[in-house]
C-alpha cells in the first residue's frame, strides 16, 4: 500500500507551489542595485505579451529569456520589474504597452504558452516564476487609477507599489492576492465532488470558493460546502495551498468531515453533485464516465491524497 504524506506538507507537490527564489524585496528601491542587475550579464527577463504568454524555447522545452544585452537593444525603455534572485541572478518581468516584437522572440523556433500549458509542462522553478509574473502582471495592467481618488497611478518598488499621483491624496496601492478555500469533503468511505455546467462531459472535482470579509478559512470551508451542496461539514484541517494567479487567488486546500451524506443543490452553481468511493473513481476514470481535475490544481492533489490514505490508490496510475 502507497504511504499517505505528511499532512500540512504538501505545499510543494502544488503546481506553481515550489519556487524556490530569494524576493529580494529590500532591494526594489535600490536605483543603484537595481541598475547594476539590469546590466549584468547573467540577468534575465521574462517577456509577458498582452495576452498574458511568454515565450518558451522549442528546442529547450523552456522560457526564451532575454539576457541584458538583448533587452538594451530590442526594448532599452521598457520597465524591467524586478521578481527576485536564484543563485546570485536576478530575474525581471517585462509586459510591455505598444512595443515591437524582439526579433528573438518571433520566430519557428519560438512557441508561445499560456499559464495552464506551462503549468503542466515546465520545471518547478520556471511555472512558479511565470504565475509570479504573471499575477504581477496582471495587478499593474488592471491597477491604473487610484481607487480613492481617481488620479493615475504611478508604479515604484520595481513593480511591486503604485503611487496615487493626485497631489491631496498620494495614497499607496499594493498587489492583491485574494483567498479561495477548496475542500474534498468525506463521509463513511466516500468523498464529495461536483461539476459545474459548462465543464467537460464527466468532470468532477472538489467544492472551492472564496473566503468573504470577516470569515476564518474554516468558516469559509463550511459555508461554501452547504451553499453549494447543502452538507453540513463538522471538522476540516489544512492540506495545502497553490498560488493560482487564474488571475490572482490563493487557492488554501483543505480536508473535511461531513456529518451526513444528503445533497440539496442550493445556490445554482454546481449542476450535480455526488458521494464517490475509491471503487466508483476508479471504475469512472476507467470507463470515461468520470474526468478528475486537471494535475495543474490542488484539486488533482486533494484528490490523489484522499485515495492514497484511504485505499492506497495512485491516481497518476489509474489516470494514464
Amino acid at each position: 500500500m502507497l504511504q499517505p504524506q505528511p499532512r500540512g506538507a504538501g505545499s510543494r507537490q502544488n503546481t506553481f507551489a515550489s519556487l524556490t527564489l530569494d524576493r529580494a524585496a529590500e532591494y526594489r528601491e535600490d536605483a543603484v542595485w537595481l541598475a547594476a542587475r539590469e546590466a549584468a550579464l547573467d540577468s534575465r527577463f521574462l517577456w509577458l505579451d498582452d495576452a498574458g504568454r511568454m515565450p518558451v524555447d522549442r528546442a529547450a522545452d523552456a522560457p526564451r529569456w532575454l539576457d541584458a544585452g538583448e533587452r538594451m537593444r530590442w526594448c532599452p525603455d521598457t520597465p524591467a520589474h524586478l521578481l527576485g534572485v536564484r543563485a546570485d541572478r536576478a530575474y525581471f518581468m517585462l509586459h510591455p504597452a505598444n512595443t515591437g516584437l524582439p526579433a528573438a522572440l518571433d520566430g519557428d523556433g519560438i512557441a508561445w504558452t499560456g499559464l495552464r500549458q506551462a503549468g503542466a509542462s515546465l520545471d518547478a522553478f520556471d511555472a512558479g516564476l511565470f504565475a509570479y509574473a504573471s499575477a504581477l502582471a496582471h495587478w499593474q495592467a488592471t491597477t491604473r487609477f487610484c481607487c480613492t481618488c481617481g488620479a493615475p497611478l504611478k508604479l515604484a518598488a520595481a513593480g511591486h507599489r503604485a503611487c496615487c499621483t493626485g497631489a491631496a491624496c498620494g495614497q499607496l496601492h499594493f498587489p492583491r492576492t485574494d483567498p479561495a478555500v477548496i475542500v474534498i469533503v468525506e463521509h463513511d468511505g466516500a468523498c464529495l465532488l461536483g461539476r459545474q455546467a459548462g465543464w467537460p462531459e464527466g468532470r468532477y472535482s472538489t467544492l472551492a470558493g472564496f473566503v468573504e470579509p470577516g470569515e476564518t478559512l474554516e468558516a469559509a470551508v463550511r459555508r461554501e460546502v452547504s451553499e453549494e451542496a447543502g452538507v453540513v461539514v463538522d471538522a476540516c484541517h489544512y492540506h495545502s495551498s497553490q498560488p493560482w494567479p487564474f488571475p490572482a487567488s490563493l487557492m488554501l486546500g483543505f480536508t473535511a468531515t461531513a456529518r451526513h451524506r444528503e445533497i440539496t443543490l442550493r445556490d445554482g452553481e454546481l449542476e450535480d453533485a455526488r458521494w464517490f468511493t475509491p471503487e466508483q473513481i476508479v471504475d469512472g476514470v476507467g470507463n470515461g464516465s468520470l474526468l478528475p481535475s486537471s494535475r495543474v490544481s490542488v484539486a488533482w492533489h486533494l484528490l490523489a491524497d484522499w485515495l492514497r490514505e484511504r485505499a492506497g490508490i495512485d491516481l497518476a496510475q489509474i489516470t494514464r
